[in-house]
């Protein structure tokens, strides 16, 4: 298994860290910089762009891959490097190179309209519209879809959607501090990864791969964006990294008709618990104020952490290992027999979010009592010329 996790995630590695190096100059020629301001986290000029970086480090791999399956399908003459294990589903990567172009041709163009938001700024509800229209071609054309064991395919259909479009900003939401946002998608991705190809009954070779190029095109980007930050992702990265983990999540099967129940299902639920559990509370909370749902704030979980005391490293730290914890928990339904267990399983990490909540509740009280003995900085603009969310160059 070694040796396939090196071919997936090496290559994508090299791509996406020299990619965002290329990008650390570019940028600044392009105008894609971020300047600090009143709500923003940084106190120096960024580049803008490194999920350019992140995109070719996945797009390229991926495309490499289709390249060669798609040469040696039918062919007795496959190259000596190229395990049998895997030249065996060659034909199989064939059938599903169409499904993965969809899903590429979708990537692209969000991060194609994630760099001109990053530049020039799109209004959240042009940026909400798009992302709709990309998961609605996807689920009606791309075939991504689950059936979540309901027999009517327009409520999977919709379910998938909602799924997709939730995740895309679930991401971008958590692209708040240095090293956050990718750091969860390098956990979350790995984790999923796993779950693939060693948890259920057979490995599931292509999504498995797949989601090992991300951790890799995402490890590769990390190394320019570990505090202090030389670049940061923008909407071009976040957006790309939600879209392709949602996909890949309904594209992988989870559930194994030889191996036991159902339970294993909510293993998608327990590892991207902490993007959920930010996206759902940050948006209530804005609704609650009158607010957009993309207003620019600081409600994260990240924001609450530090306002608690931790510095910026130690609360993203916090937040990677909360995703960790209940990604180990998706894993543990693997290793548990029925509901039973994976009902203890849920209520251990619906404790954890408890204690978040305290945690988040108390940060919130220290950050009223804050702005109450300092002046309140006005808004800069209007809603519509700010960014979708609190991201990193926010």
């Amino acid at each position: 298994m070694l040796w396939f996790f090196l071919i997936c995630t090496v290559p994508a590695f090299a791509v996406a860290w020299l990619s965002t190096w290329l990008m650390r100059g570019l940028a600044p020629r392009w105008g894609l910089v971020d300047q600090p301001a009143a709500r923003k986290v940084h106190a120096t000029p960024v580049p803008l762009g490194g999920g350019v970086g992140v995109y070719f480090g996945i797009a390229g791999p991926l495309l490499l891959g289709l390249l060669i399956a798609w040469s040696y399908t039918g062919s007795h003459s496959v190259p000596d490097w190229i395990p049998a294990q895997i030249a065996q589903h060659f034909s199989g990567v064939q059938v599903r190179a169409p499904q993965l172009g969809s899903v590429l041709v979708a990537a692209t163009v969000l991060m194609l309209i994630g760099l001109y938001d990053d530049r020039w700024g799109i209004s959240w509800k042009a940026r909400l519209a798009i992302q709709v229209l990309t998961a609605s071609f996807l689920v009606t054309f791309g075939e991504v879809r689950a059936t979540v064991f309901i027999s009517q395919p327009w409520v999977g259909m919709v379910l998938t959607g909602v799924w997709l479009v939730v995740l895309i900003n679930a991401v971008n939401f958590l692209d708040n501090m240095d090293a956050l946002a990718g750091g969860i998608a390098l956990i979350v991705s790995l984790m999923f990864a796993h779950i693939m190809l060693v948890a259920t009954g057979e490995p599931r070779w292509f999504v498995g791969a797949c989601l090992l190029i991300i951790a890799g095109a995402t490890a590769g980007f990390l190394v320019h964006n570990r505090p202090p930050a030389k670049i940061f992702m923008g909407d071009a990265g976040s957006t790309v990294l939600g879209l392709l983990l949602g996909c890949f999540t309904v594209l992988g099967t989870f559930y194994d008709e030889n191996a036991g129940s159902r339970h294993v299902m909510l293993a998608p639920l327990c590892i991207l618990a902490i993007p959920l559990f930010d996206v759902t509370s940050v948006v209530l909370i804005r609704l609650s104020r009158g607010r957009s749902p993309f207003h620019a704030d600081r409600n994260h979980i990240s924001h609450r952490l530090v306002d608690l005391g931790l510095s910026k490293p130690h609360a993203v730290l916090t937040v990677h290992f909360l995703t960790l914890a209940t990604g180990l928990g998706a894993l543990l339904l693997y290793h548990v027999d029925g509901w039973t267990g994976a009902l203890l399983v849920v209520a251990l990490i619906c404790s954890l979010f408890v204690v978040v909540t305290i945690l988040e509740m108390t940060g919130r009280e220290k950050a009223l009592a804050r702005d109450a003995q300092t002046s309140i900085m006005p808004e800069s603009g209007p809603e519509s010329a700010e960014p979708a969310t609190f991201s990193d160059e926010n």
